[in-house]
């Protein structure tokens, strides 16, 4: 299940993104790459540089350790990476922030009279203070994170948080994330998908996904404009 938190902006008409957050709007990867290589040891599993991760890097997070077990996890294993890689994950972060440009980004969409949200496989109640933290809140119209296991996929999510967005229409909706899966999410509910490459994955497993994919944020809204246009 997800959570939201609104910021009072109501109903929304007209084009509407619907943003990831880790790798896209906050620009996590050290801390990102950091956590993984810290569960890793735990299996004995060597590290892995950024170049590696996001070439084998995949959604669910138990096939992408599959992808280097040669076998998926146990549900010991699991528990013990999921674990050590969260509990790495929030020492590193705090060293991170938001991508370059994200605030004007924002800023110039809701501008326009346009809507945005976030939805977030990152555990709601930590999503929360981070978005707050960043002073952007109220630029979103809902705010999702993930609250019970972790590990899934976002399209389920996906359902939920448009349902819950009022006036937003599926076909004028733009999920933007750094992520194979956050194009899966899209479809999965009607909805076009742009792919950043600054997060966790590499350019080329994100063009196979068959949707257009950008270097850069600034790219990924003059993107998303057109889509929902």
């Amino acid at each position: 299940m997800v959570a939201g938190t609104f910021s009072g902006m109501g109903t929304q008409t007209g084009a509407h993104i619907v943003w990831d957050w880790n790798g896209t709007l906050f620009h996590d990867n050290d801390a990102i790459i950091g956590a993984t290589n810290a569960a890793f040891a735990e299996l004995g599993l060597a590290p892995l540089t950024m170049e590696r991760y996001r070439a084998l890097y995949c959604v669910p997070v138990p096939k992408f350790y599959e992808r280097l077990l040669g076998r998926l996890p146990t549900d010991a294993e699991w528990a013990v990476m999921d674990e050590t890689f969260h509990r790495h994950y929030s020492e590193h972060r705090v060293a991170c922030g938001l991508a370059d440009g994200v605030a004007e980004l924002l800023t110039s969409w809701r501008a326009a009279g346009r809507s945005q949200s976030i939805l977030s496989m990152y555990g709601h109640d930590e999503l929360l203070p981070l978005v707050r933290g960043f002073g952007i809140e109220a630029h979103f119209i809902r705010v999702d994170g993930r609250t019970g296991p972790s590990g899934g996929s976002k399209a389920e999510h996906m359902v939920r948080h448009l349902a819950a967005l009022a006036g937003v229409e599926p076909a004028r909706t733009v999920v933007i994330g750094d992520a194979a899966d956050d194009a899966v999410a899209a479809l999965h509910v009607g909805a076009r998908a742009v792919l950043y490459t600054g997060g966790s994955h590499s350019r080329a497993s994100l063009e196979r996904v068959g949707v257009p994919v950008v270097d850069t944020l600034a790219e990924a809204v003059e993107e998303a404009e057109r889509l929902a246009a």
